[in-house]
């Protein structure tokens, strides 16, 4: 293949706009919306795209039972409210969440690939994650080797979530591109741009680990990539905001961003999630449970 391909590929997008005129147009769509999709409606339905998530290093078999319970326990309790779209820990804890989840239609998402920095070689990365899927993990969340890519080694990169995304098998992957570390809009659209070619069913904004998380500059610009690389190709990327998501104001600005750049029918739990963990009690004692 010719060694420009990666060019050739930036170059189908439009460059981002300048972080002022991008966090001008957000600060607009927050202030035109959010007030107006703070409601109970708009609050249930952000409530059905939850990823709940464990990530620390004192989880243990008992606290993610407990946590899986919580998700259990909540079927049912209220119809009008969708349970949350996936229970996301780490590949040791997958099998856990399997045996304990009665729920319906609640994913098990497993964080793999040398989670959170991705140094680590690419075979215990492939291996990582066949491990996840093969204990029952159906989604999977990578992070972009962020080395690779600095250093603009897009052919070792791509090949990599290449070789991880055939892993995966059936389960979906999340590729987590740091955007706090990549800071600059042109960085994130690149970024964006090798993971939806390299086979990523959704992209995700951080880890919440070590980075700041998601901003809503941020959360723009992928949008904005994902829309054209639709127009391009036709296939619809989701998008996964995490990092540093408490509230529910913070919830619905970021839902009123992807509803206003790429429309309606990226607002359910096939193309859009909110990677969280306490933002599902602050969102239940908001509709008053």
């Amino acid at each position: 293949m010719k060694t420009n391909k990666y060019e050739d590929a930036f170059g189908k997008f439009q460059k981002p706009e300048s972080e002022k005129e991008i966090s001008k147009k957000v600060q607009q769509i927050i202030e035109e919306n959010a007030s107006k999709q703070l409601t109970p409606k708009i609050l249930k339905e952000i409530h059905g795209l939850i990823d709940l998530t464990s990530l620390t290093s004192l989880d243990t078999r008992d606290s993610i039972w407990k946590l899986v319970e919580h998700v259990n326990d909540y079927e049912g309790t209220r119809p009008d409210v969708p349970n949350v779209a996936a229970i996301c820990t780490y590949p040791i804890f997958v099998e856990t969440v399997k045996q304990a989840l009665t729920a319906q239609e609640v994913s098990i998402a497993a964080v793999s690939a040398g989670f959170p920095s991705s140094q680590t070689f690419q075979e215990v990365k492939i291996a990582e994650t066949s491990l996840a899927v093969m204990n029952g993990a159906n989604e999977i969340d990578i992070v972009l080797n962020l080395g690779y890519f600095m250093e603009e080694n897009y052919e070792e990169l791509t090949e990599e979530i290449d070789e991880i995304k055939e892993a995966c098998r059936d389960a979906k992957l999340k590729v987590i591109l740091e955007t706090g570390a990549l800071v600059t809009a042109e960085l994130i659209q690149k970024a964006a741009i090798l993971a939806m070619y390299s086979g990523a069913n959704f992209l995700k904004t951080s880890t919440g680990k070590g980075f700041p998380g998601a901003t809503p500059e941020a959360v723009y610009t992928l949008c904005q990539t994902i829309k054209t690389y639709y127009e391009l190709t036709g296939t619809k990327i989701g998008i996964k905001v995490s990092g540093g998501v408490k509230t529910t104001e913070e919830a619905v600005a970021y839902y009123c961003i992807v509803k206003e750049v790429l429309g309606e029918e990226w607002i359910n739990k096939a193309l859009f999630r909110i990677g969280a963990s306490g933002l599902l009690s602050n969102i239940e004692h908001r509709l008053g449970e």
